[in-house]
């Protein structure tokens, strides 16, 4: 039988940055991340600070479902 993971979950995290100006040399579309969190300690959305490389520079980084 296979161990329960427990409170351990996968989440997504995607750029929350508006960098219009940035994109022309930039490739279109959204840029994410995948981490994964402990659901008991933080019950709400995750925050980071990330290297964005569609922005080109470190922007926040927001919990998507």
């Amino acid at each position: 039988m296979g161990k329960n993971k427990g409170a351990r979950i996968i989440i997504t995290l995607e750029c929350t940055s508006d960098h219009s100006a940035s994109l022309a040399k930039r490739q279109q579309g959204v840029f994410r991340y995948t981490s994964s969190k402990n659901r008991r300690n933080t019950p709400g959305r995750l925050e980071l600070k990330k290297f964005c490389r569609r922005c080109n520079c470190h922007t926040i980084f927001k919990e998507i479902k």
